[in-house]
């Protein structure tokens, strides 16, 4: 596991999820992480609906096409102010 990278999911929403999100598995060909993109950019917490897995996937995707040093430190330093900052956090 990284301390950046798409979080990981349960293998039942895999299963699920790849069927019905296109491009669902390619999150899967970098390490999981402990916070990412989609986390700092709202989209953490319980997936109840396809919209909400689709968004997160979409994030996840936009990370991998754009990673870089720069980008892993910018949601390193959103996830702490966020930890710290927020009252939603969890």
């Amino acid at each position: 596991m990284s301390i950046v990278g798409p979080r990981p999911h349960a293998v039942a929403h895999n299963e699920e999820y790849r069927k019905l999100i296109k491009a669902y598995m390619v999150r899967h060909k970098v390490k999981p992480g402990i916070t990412g993109w989609a986390q700092v950019n709202g989209h953490r917490g319980e997936t109840d609906t396809i919209h909400k897995m689709q968004a997160r996937v979409e994030y996840d995707l936009e990370y991998l096409r754009n990673w870089s040093l720069a980008l892993d430190l910018h949601i390193m330093m959103r996830t702490a102010r966020l930890v710290f900052f927020d009252k939603n956090a969890y």
